[in-house]
């Protein structure tokens, strides 16, 4: 199948419009960074329990419990077989919303199988204090891929109890799925990989999926054209927000609808690594135009919407971690959603992931073989 025969799906409710690239915003002002803890090994994801505890997932298979400044490592039971070549790995991880007891449900993503067949999977568990039990894989995404690039994984959950899992194209040129190179998966409603998926909390496609109806479409596909996405996180007014790898370049801020086409690789503000020839075009009728464009890359990562006290100037705000240019970047918005203002917070270290804490302030991890687990305070 070729690119020309791929399906695009019309975004009547979003115009298509040119973005100009940002290289690098102004420094912000009026903060410092602490160190919670470190000795992290290779930190991917992290999320809190009630109880305010952290728990953080390692790249390896490694799950370790934050409480305070003491860190315990948790036994994973039954932790499928992992591939941790490339960018795979055990990566992200969610503590189920509505379980605010003893005994939660956690959720984590993860990349499975072999360097000739993987593809990024959902696990489910227990955690009972002391170890996480009870593991099952309640989903995989399809068609399997070769090598170690592009696995996507960021999981969130929306108010209604689904889940939101990104799932990356499968990899650059010249890998291919199939008949057709890796990223143009990502035009493809036969495919998960380059989409964002609606899950049940017991990994099923959700009900009502905008896509479902489309001829071909698997059902659990709720918006489709994504590169990677290594950042996603939902406001309080329930809007989904994406930070999204480009490359080369074109690294995006989208605003996430159910039924959308997001473009990879028809429209892309990123350049072929090896031709550096563009991809696609900057724009293309009936595609959902980014928010931010940032060139150079920063290597978008995990990504927060503030509403914290500690910041009052911030509220309203995405602050995205970046992994190549080792900083956070501030993107603040208008009433009616329109970007007005970027900074960078300079953090001297690959952020892996950033999520507003249960006590209102940012926290960072660093992706590194003994990551930190940063806090962000008012200077």
């Amino acid at each position: 199948m070729s690119v020309a025969t791929l399906i695009t799906l019309a975004c009547s409710s979003s115009l298509a419009q040119e973005v100009e690239p940002v290289a690098q915003p102004p420094a912000a002002k009026g903060w410092k960074v602490e160190t919670v803890v470190d000795s992290l090994p290779q930190p991917w994801g992290m999320a809190w329990l009630a109880d305010g505890r952290m728990l953080v997932t390692g790249k390896k298979g490694t799950l370790h419990l934050v409480d305070g400044k003491r860190v315990q490592d948790i036994p994973v039971e039954g932790l499928p077989a992992l591939f941790t070549e490339g960018q795979g790995g055990l990566l992200d991880i969610a503590v189920h919303p509505s379980d605010k007891g003893p005994n939660p449900r956690i959720y984590m993503s993860m990349a499975s199988g072999t360097a000739e067949a993987n593809s990024t999977a959902l696990v489910q568990g227990v955690f009972d204090g002391k170890r996480v039990h009870g593991i099952k894989t309640i989903f995989k995404a399809s068609p399997t891929k070769s090598g170690g690039q592009h696995f996507g994984s960021r999981i969130v959950f929306l108010k209604d109890g689904t889940i939101l899992m990104s799932i990356g194209d499968g990899g650059n040129p010249p890998a291919r799925v199939g008949n057709m190179l890796a990223r143009d998966q990502a035009q493809n409603l036969g495919s998960h990989n380059g989409s964002i998926l609606r899950l049940t909390s017991e990994g099923q496609a959700a009900p009502g999926n905008p896509l479902a109806a489309q001829k071909g479409a698997l059902p659990e596909l709720w918006s489709i054209g994504h590169r990677n996405i290594q950042g996603m996180t939902v406001d309080p007014q329930g809007r989904v927000w994406a930070s999204e790898h480009g490359p080369r370049g074109g690294d995006e801020i989208n605003l996430i609808e159910g039924g959308k086409n997001y473009g990879w690789p028809l429209q892309s503000y990123g350049l072929d690594y090896k031709t550096r020839e563009p991809i696609g075009k900057h724009v293309v009728a009936g595609m959902v135009s980014p928010l931010v464009v940032w060139t150079p890359s920063t290597g978008a990562s995990g990504l927060a919407w503030y509403t914290g006290q500690a910041f009052p100037a911030w509220r309203g705000s995405l602050f995205s971690g970046g992994l190549a240019t080792e900083d956070i970047r501030r993107v603040a918005f208008d009433a009616e959603g329109k970007v007005v203002k970027q900074e960078r917070l300079d953090i001297g270290k690959r952020v892996r992931d950033v999520r507003q804490g249960p006590d209102g302030y940012l926290y960072a991890i660093t992706d590194e073989a003994k990551g930190s687990l940063l806090r962000i305070v008012p200077q």
